[in-house]
C-alpha cells in the first residue's frame, strides 16, 4: 500500500470514528483515549439523539436535547483526531497540512455557538446541520491559508 493510499484509508476511518487510525498505526493508547472521549463527549452531549432528530427534522427538538456544555468540545476533539491519524499516516510530510484540520475544528465550533439561533435562508438548521454547514467553509479557509503561506514560502526561498 503505497503513502497515499495509506493516508487516505487513515483519514476516512478517523472520520468514521476518531481513533481507528491510531490503533491502525499501533498507537494503542492514543487511539483508546481518542475513542473513550469520543463517546464520553458524545454521550454528555446527547449527539446521538442530536443527530437522529435532526435528520428526522425536529430541529428545536433537537436543540432542546443538545447539551451544548458537552457539545463544545466535540468539534475540536473530532478534527484533532482526525487530523493526528492524517498526520501519523504520513501528512505530517505535507507542509502547513494541519491548517484545513484547525479552521474545519473554529468554524464547526462556531456553528455549534450559533445552531440554537442562526436561521439560514430562514431555515432554522439547529446544532448538527448548522456545523456541518460550515465544515467546507472551515476547510476552504484552512486549504487557502495553507496556499498563501506556501506561496510565500516558495516566493522567499528563491530570493
Amino acid at each position: 500500500m503505497d503513502e497515499n493510499q495509506k493516508m487516505l484509508e487513515q483519514l476516512l476511518w478517523n472520520i468514521a470514528l476518531p481513533g481507528v487510525a491510531q490503533l491502525l498505526n499501533h498507537k494503542y493508547v492514543k487511539g483508546i483515549l481518542f475513542i473513550g472521549l469520543e463517546f464520553l463527549v458524545n454521550v454528555q452531549a446527547n449527539f446521538n439523539k442530536v443527530i437522529i432528530l435532526s435528520f428526522h427534522g425536529e430541529i428545536n427538538q433537537a436543540i432542546a436535547e443538545a447539551n451544548y456544555q458537552w457539545l463544545m468540545f466535540y468539534p475540536c476533539l473530532y478534527m484533532f483526531a482526525v487530523w493526528d491519524g492524517f498526520r501519523e499516516a504520513g501528512g505530517v510530510k505535507i507542509p502547513y497540512s494541519f491548517l484545513p484540520f484547525v479552521f474545519a475544528a473554529y468554524l464547526l465550533t462556531v456553528g455549534v455557538i450559533y445552531s440554537p439561533k442562526l436561521k439560514i435562508f430562514g431555515i432554522l438548521l439547529g446544532p448538527m446541520w448548522l456545523p456541518f454547514l460550515f465544515l467546507p467553509i472551515g476547510l476552504g479557509m484552512g486549504m487557502a491559508i495553507r496556499h498563501f503561506l506556501l506561496k510565500i514560502r516558495r516566493t522567499s526561498s528563491m530570493n
